[in-house]
Parts: C-alpha cells; sequence; structure tokens
C-alpha cells in the first residue's frame, strides 16, 4: 500500500521516535510505499522540561527519507503537510496519538484525507488518554480520536478505554513491540559494571528512561531499605533525564539514608550506551503508578534482562515477559518481591526473550494497521 505515517523521529529522541523509526523500517521492508513525515520542531521549551529533545548519540536510529515538514508552532507547516497528504492520497494515513498537544494539528492533517474516497486514517494510539487526563482533554480526545475510520492499541486495557471514549469504535490490539534497534554490548556482567564505574560485585538493581513521577521511582526507593536490610550488597542504579525532580529525588535518597546504595545518572542514555546498563544489571525494576505501555520493558526484554514490574503494565509488560508481578504502589510488595528474586542465583548472561514476547513482534503491529484500516468514510 501507500502509507502515511507521522510522528517523531530523528533527530528526536526518546521512546516514541525509536517506535516511529522502527516502525518506518517494518513498513518499508514489507514492500508498502511510505510517506514518513516529522517534526522541525516538536514541542516548546516549556512543554518539554528535560535537558533537550533531541538525540545526541552516535549510533543514530534514522529512517529513510523523513520529510521535516511540521513545525508545532508554525500553523502554515500544518497547512503545507495537509496539503501534501491530501496531494498524495494514501490508501493509509496512520497518525500516532500520545498526547492531546497535537489534537489542532492531528485533526487538519486527518481532515485533509477523509473526503478523497480513498484514504483510511488510522489513529496509532499509544496513549489513549494522557496520563492524569483532565475534563477537557478527554472532550478533545474524543474528537480527534472520532476523525479516524481505524484504531490500533498496544492492550486491552487501552481498547477498553478507547470504546468507552468512542463507542461502538472496533480497536485492533497488537502487543507492543520489542526494541530490538539498540547496538549489542558483547560485555560481561562485570565489565559493563566497570565501564559505568560501578562496583563488580554485588546485585545490581536497574531504573531507566525519562524520569517521572508515575513511573513509581519513589515507590522503589521506599522498597529499598527492606531489600538492603535482606541483600546488604544491592545497589540501584537510576539512569536516565529527570523532568525536573533531580532534586526532589536526591532529597529523598538522602532522607532514606540510601546515598551509598543509590547512583543516579542523570542524562539522556545515548543508543550506543543502551545495551551496557542492561548488561550491567541483575534485573530492572519498572514499578509504574499507571501506564499504557513500556518501551524500556520491552528493550529489557529484547537484551535478555529481567524485569520486576507493577500490575499496572500488565497488559503492557504482559505475563511472561516479566520475571515478577507486583501490585503497583505498594513498597512492601515490591520490596518482598525484589527479595525473593534475590535470592535466585544471579544471571550469568542475558538470555533470549521467551516465545511470548517475540511474538510482540514489528510484523505483527503492520498487520494490526492494516486490519485497521476500516471502511472509507467521506
Amino acid at each position: 500500500m501507500k502509507i502515511a505515517l507521522v510522528g517523531p523521529t530523528y533527530p528526536f529522541r526518546g521512546g516514541i521516535a525509536h517506535y516511529t523509526t522502527r516502525l518506518a523500517q517494518a513498513l518499508g521492508e514489507e514492500g508498502h510505499e511510505l510517506l514518513l513525515i516529522t517534526f522541525r520542531r516538536q514541542y516548546p521549551a516549556w512543554l518539554f522540561p528535560g535537558s533537550s529533545d533531541r538525540d545526541t548519540s552516535r549510533h543514530i536510529l534514522r529512517s529513510v527519507d523523513a520529510k521535516p515538514w511540521l513545525d508545532s508552532l508554525n500553523p502554515l507547516t500544518w497547512r503545507r503537510t495537509a496539503q501534501a497528504l491530501a496531494a498524495a492520497a494514501p490508501e493509509m494515513l496512520v497518525l500516532q496519538w500520545w498526547t492531546t498537544f497535537w489534537a489542532l494539528i492531528w485533526g487538519i492533517l486527518a481532515r485533509s484525507v477523509r473526503g478523497n474516497g480513498k484514504t483510511r486514517v488510522v489513529f496509532l494510539c499509544h496513549n489513549v488518554l494522557p496520563h492524569d487526563a483532565k475534563p477537557w482533554e478527554r472532550r478533545i480526545s474524543r474528537w480527534v480520536l472520532g476523525q479516524g475510520t481505524g484504531w490500533v492499541v498496544h492492550t486491552a486495557a487501552e481498547a477498553a478505554r478507547l470504546q468507552a471514549l468512542l463507542p461502538g469504535c472496533a480497536p485492533q490490539v497488537a502487543p507492543h513491540p520489542l526494541y530490538d534497534i539498540f547496538p549489542a554490548a558483547p560485555l560481561a556482567q562485570a565489565d559493563a559494571r566497570r565501564r559505568l564505574g560501578l562496583p563488580v560485585d554485588g546485585p545490581l538493581l536497574l531504573f531507566f528512561g525519562m524520569v517521572r513521577a508515575y513511573k513509581g521511582l519513589d515507590d522503589l526507593l521506599a522498597a529499598l531499605p527492606a531489600v538492603l536490610a535482606a541483600h546488604p550488597a544491592t545497589r540501584l542504579l537510576v539512569a536516565g533525564d529527570f523532568w525536573g525532580q533531580y532534586e526532589t529525588v536526591a532529597r529523598r535518597v538522602a532522607e532514606l539514608g540510601l546515598q551509598d546504595a543509590v547512583t543516579l545518572h542523570n542524562r539522556y542514555i545515548p543508543n550506543e550506551e543502551v545495551a551496557t546498563y542492561f548488561a550491567a544489571a541483575d534485573a530492572l525494576v519498572a514499578p509504574y503508578r499507571r501506564a499504557t505501555g513500556s518501551g524500556v520493558v520491552q528493550t529489557a526484554t529484547a537484551l535478555g534482562t529481567p524485569v520486576i514490574a507493577s500490575d499496572a503494565l500488565l497488559g503492557a509488560a504482559r505475563p511472561g515477559t516479566a520475571d515478577r508481578i507486583v501490585p503497583a504502589q505498594d513498597p512492601s510488595a515490591l520490596a518482598a518481591a525484589l527479595i525473593e528474586f534475590l535470592h535466585t542465583p544471579r544471571r550469568a548472561e542475558a538470555q533470549p526473550p521467551p516465545a511470548e514476547a517475540v511474538a510482540a513482534s514489528w510484523r505483527a503491529l503492520t498487520a494490526a494497521l492494516v486490519a485497521a484500516r476500516g471502511p472509507i468514510q467521506a
């Protein structure tokens, strides 16, 4: 098919940029004619409290022939992109949805092709609703997602959320694919730790990715004293860009007396270093308080690192891709699971992903997109 895909890719960084890149590659590998539309400017500075939204990696995950047509703050680029889409008349327009910030632009792009009798508009929903959605965001989400003729989500819970928002819609559900895009680090665990300046001995737990409150780091810190009582040599490595919370987290670490057990790497981890962090760790801990998916969990699974996750990720982490599932926002249960996990022999090397995780493929996602095209609505 002739497909137009809209979303961030290099030079922008982060999980959705990586996702767009890998999806574009998968569509190209299947022989589709792809028009990939990305951004000149993604967010205004006030909406992105991290250090930068640009990828500084040396190992670039680049999509072929991406068109940097959209500037989020320049309506003229929205109009020109809509005109280009109307002229291209793709058989399917795929709009990725994760925040209401894009609502007006996505609505304009969807309407530019909806009346041509050819193009289906499919929304690929990372989040049907934003985390902590306000009432007005529900109304906006209903309006823009209602412009679609098809929808794809990653979990049954998100499908139910979408159907509550748009009664009668029939979304396709495809598991969040594994992130198999990072260059592997052929490092022994001890070598990976030396490279990161960490002690070679003792268990190492990893909290990875952009640090935001809903990901449950505070619950992990609250659980850590009990873990240390059972396994005194345990260390926690927190690696990722803190969204304005570094001082709060550092103060919490000090209040709990965890300075010797917690290491904070407050920076975006470039692509070429990702595998080293996962090779160094005995487990990734993902104690999300609420979630609709996790590229970090899928990265850990692809790289063979065990996962301890909260049940907020059930359906996103999925049973079979996490070694332990614990109740969300329950530090005591999290501590018990970590203590039990650390009683087991430490892994000697990365393990291959389980069969259920392998099923979460990019081919399954592209098949869901094709199935979601739905009837043409003029």
